[in-house]
């Protein structure tokens, strides 16, 4: 099992919010990541900065202005 979940400190203790489907005893590595109240909320927050150093900002930039010029629409019958 590999992935991510979230999970409560009680009286020192993590407790899993999520079902984990691993079988009892099993000894994991846990990366603990504290993430600020206001970023806790959606989606679109926690994903912030993952695709840094994955792609060439600006070529997809670039990429982006040169498909607005290509034209898409027949031409108009006057």
């Amino acid at each position: 099992m590999a992935g991510t979940i979230q999970a409560r400190v009680a009286n020192g203790v993590l407790e899993p919010l999520e079902h984990l489907d691993v079988p009892e005893g099993e000894v994991l590595t846990i990366i603990v990541i504290r993430l600020p109240v206001n970023v806790r909320g959606g989606g679109l927050e926690r994903s912030v900065g993952g695709w840094k150093g994955l792609i060439d900002a600006e070529e997809l930039k670039r990429n982006i202005y040169a498909d607005r010029f290509i034209a898409t629409r027949p031409e108009p019958r006057l």
